[in-house]
């Protein structure tokens, strides 16, 4: 299917009859930047979510989503007198030819590396443009980022000028260590802050594991959520086969029941 241009036009007038201060929606016309952000984080997840599933028809419509919440941005800006959706679209045209030159010039790269620090001179000679000043190697972290995407991105930027494990073996050693002085302020009845802190750490060192290793943080979270998701109310179907509720059972006659559910999923394969 090709999207028509006339497509693209109907979608940014529906946007704007949805902003019309006379004959708008009173949801949409109340909205701002900062109360539609959640939810186009929000719709970037469930994009994840359906290809988790392989679900592309769902896909389509996540993506579909995720469209709106770039028009609704788009538009609000419009009104404001910053941009428009053209240029959102020129914006990103214009990066896209800049930043692959042995596509679209007669740049050349022997590796991967090669081109990923080409990337990363592109992008610091863009925010020199803009007047940033900032020089650190950690430079270009959004701080609006899920934390767990944000220790990631620091890690690899690190890692880029050295500072990093050589393997994941030592990441290990870092996370038991961490680990124990976790469980030492735990047993010393440490404060909120304290555990905060420590807590954190074992977080952060999770996330570089992850990053050894090869593995999405967030792909594998959502795994684990829908693992326990699954597995619980699981749980609850046998309880209730059972003429009780979950709640009636002992902690132990739950874990039965846990085991149980993890039995019956390694049954099926």
């Amino acid at each position: 299917m090709i999207v028509r241009r006339g497509d693209i036009d109907e979608l940014l007038a529906i946007m704007a009859r949805l902003r019309d201060p006379a004959q708008g929606c009173p949801w949409d016309r109340a909205q701002d930047f900062d109360s539609i952000a959640p939810y186009t984080i929000e719709e970037a997840y469930e994009v994840a979510d359906a290809i988790d599933r392989r679900d592309y028809a769902g896909l389509c419509e996540e993506l579909g989503d995720l469209l709106l919440q770039v028009v609704f941005h788009a538009r609000m800006a419009e009104e404001g007198g910053h941009f428009d959706f053209a240029d959102v679209v020129a914006a990103i045209r214009d990066k896209m030819l800049r930043r692959h030159p042995h596509v679209f010039a007669d740049a050349r790269f022997d590796s991967l590396q090669a081109q990923a620090a080409d990337w990363e001179a592109h992008k610091a000679a863009e925010r020199a443009e803009r007047g940033e000043q900032d020089a650190s190697a950690l430079t270009g972290v959004a701080r609006g980022l899920p934390e767990w995407q944000r220790a990631l991105k620091l890690q690899k930027k690190a890692a880029r000028v050295g500072f990093d494990w050589p393997d994941a073996a030592q990441v290990f050693d870092k996370l038991e260590e961490e680990v124990a002085e976790l469980r030492a302020e735990l047993d010393a009845g440490a404060s909120e802050e304290r555990l905060t802190d420590e807590l954190g750490d074992v977080l952060f060192v999770c996330a570089n594991l992850a990053r050894h290793a090869g593995v999405d943080v967030s792909r594998a979270l959502r795994q684990a959520n829908a693992k326990f998701e699954r597995r619980f109310r699981r749980m609850e179907a046998l309880a209730a086969a059972a003429g009780d509720g979950l709640a009636g059972h002992s902690l132990d006659e739950q874990e039965a029941l846990w085991q149980r559910a993890k039995w019956e999923e390694r049954q099926d394969g």
